[in-house]
């Protein structure tokens, strides 16, 4: 298996475990290791989850990674947060592109401030909708232990408009004891950094936690390392994502230069498996092996880490707009940072196949043989018509256009019905940003929001391939493969 990996934050133990465990159970895949990891794996109930989520994309998987610092249980001994309330200091959503040779993972602030939608409290009850609160209040929600990952769940799909696939929590114990596993991960450090560092209530300095430049950490040094913020940079919660994200991808390095035995990944997966909590779709050996399996073509280099953009908002995280959105909109088109369509190869229905005379990545738009309806979900009078002209002039039959049944979209829609999926993806490609989904019809129908009416671009002659969106990349990105002594600090 090449990388896959996440980037870890604060308690960034759960992008270790996840990525690591998702190595180790593709390697192990004999049917014994299955019986023994199969009793470690936990669930959460998605009866939690929103009944108004995103739409299903055409191409690609997304996958939230969740820590958790509760101190029950064995992470009492680790340095968890204060009390058994769940709490996740951690999150980064995992897009795993269609062609299953490119990843990223989007680091989501803890302070980032964010509208939290209804979620449902432990006795069956929902809360009412939060606005402009932190992020990580939402895995608090209902006070469990075990924290909330459904509510979670449904604040990332309302933030980034993106379906979440699968949702894994990670805790403390997993992270210490799967660093250990893999014998120790190499890191680097900008300066000297002191207990005091890592805890500010100490009253002192402390003793010397770590010493300036390369060594080896596991177990409680592997958490002290991720954990700390205070003594390096500027102190800032997002100096700690870089680090953690340096973190993480030295771990995975030390996997695979380990090479992918059983000997050497069976620990690995078993202290994994054995902190995750994870949706009922990744609830066994046999799924997370699958899920794995589709990981295993991605280089390192061709696994990416960013975070959301941001700005700082008093004492908290602001998302910044309209950046974010058009990260998000990337990622839904099954667009790398640099602009490359990664829609899963081949024929088949599948997202970027061949289905309609389908193009390359990088060639003009054909939609020869590809009937489109086409909708008006605005007030702007001829836009049905502007968007059918743009459509025809790419081959494709536009066999009616019309006003929607809502004329308040904000976003373009495109939903295609079995089979349709490649023809979508073509259709798409005229419609930067728009999302793609499949529905209970049959062909393809777009439906034209206000990004459609206001886009300079949305003109009929748009008929090659839409450019890189610049706005789309954060700066700062990392590949896995990066020095890991490199970009460590912000500020």
């Amino acid at each position: 298996m090449t990388g896959t990996r996440g980037r870890p934050r604060r308690r960034v133990r759960i992008v270790t475990v996840v990525v690591a465990s998702f190595v180790l159970l593709l390697a192990a895949g004999a049917g014994w290791v299955y019986l023994r990891l199969d009793g470690n794996i936990s669930t959460f109930d998605a009866d939690g989850l929103s009944k108004d989520r995103p739409g299903a994309g055409v191409a690609g998987q997304n996958v939230l990674v969740i820590g958790s610092d509760s101190r029950s249980g064995d992470n009492a001994a680790l340095g968890g947060g204060e009390g058994d309330v769940g709490r996740s200091d951690t999150a980064f959503l995992l897009h795993v592109y269609g062609d299953r040779e490119h990843a990223v993972a989007v680091s989501i602030p803890r302070d980032t401030l964010v509208d939290i939608p209804p979620c449902r409290l432990p006795d069956g009850d929902w809360t009412n909708e939060q606005q402009h609160v932190m992020f990580n209040s939402a895995f608090t929600v209902g006070g469990s232990p075990k924290g909330n990952p459904a509510c979670t769940q449904n604040t990332v799909e309302r933030l980034t408009g993106l379906r979440v696939d699968h949702t894994v929590v990670v805790d403390f114990a997993g992270f210490s004891a799967m660093t250990s596993a893999v014998g120790g991960v190499d890191v680097c450090v900008p300066k000297d950094v002191y207990r005091g560092d890592l805890n500010p209530n100490l009253g002192s300095r402390g003793d010397l936690l770590f010493h300036q430049g390369r060594q080896t950490v596991s177990g409680q040094k592997a958490l002290d390392y991720v954990r700390v913020r205070h003594g390096i940079g500027d102190g800032s919660d997002i100096g700690r994502i870089q680090r953690q994200q340096a973190f993480l991808s030295s771990m995975i390095k030390k996997v695979r230069s380990q090479g992918f035995k059983p000997t050497t990944l069976l620990p690995l997966a078993d202290a994994a498996t054995k902190s995750m909590t994870v949706d009922p779709g990744l609830g066994s050996a046999d799924k997370m092996l699958s899920f794995a399996m589709s990981l295993k073509k991605i280089d390192l280099h061709d696994m990416k880490f960013v975070t959301l953009p941001w700005r700082y908002d008093g004492d908290r995280v602001a998302v910044v707009q309209p950046d974010a959105d058009a990260l998000w909109a990337s990622i839904r088109a099954d667009r790398t940072l640099d602009g490359k369509d990664a829609g899963r190869k081949g024929a088949g229905g599948g997202a970027g196949g061949s289905a309609g005379g389908a193009p390359s990545p990088s060639g003009a738009v054909s939609g020869a043989g590809v009937k489109v309806s086409v909708r008006n979900g605005t007030t702007v009078d001829g836009l049905a018509a502007r968007a059918a002209a743009s459509l025809k002039s790419s081959g494709f039959e536009v066999t009616d256009t019309a006003t929607a049944g809502s004329q308040d979209e904000t976003g373009t829609v495109i939903e295609f019905g079995p089979g349709q999926a490649g023809n979508a993806r073509n259709v798409a490609r005229l419609f930067p940003g728009a999302f793609v989904r499949g529905a209970d019809i049959s062909g393809v129908v777009v439906t034209l929001g206000r990004d459609y009416a206001d886009a300079p671009s949305s003109s009929p002659s748009s008929t090659s391939s839409p450019s890189p969106p610049s706005s789309g990349a954060p700066s700062g990105a990392r590949s896995a493969d990066d020095d890991p002594c490199a970009n460590l600090s912000y500020g």
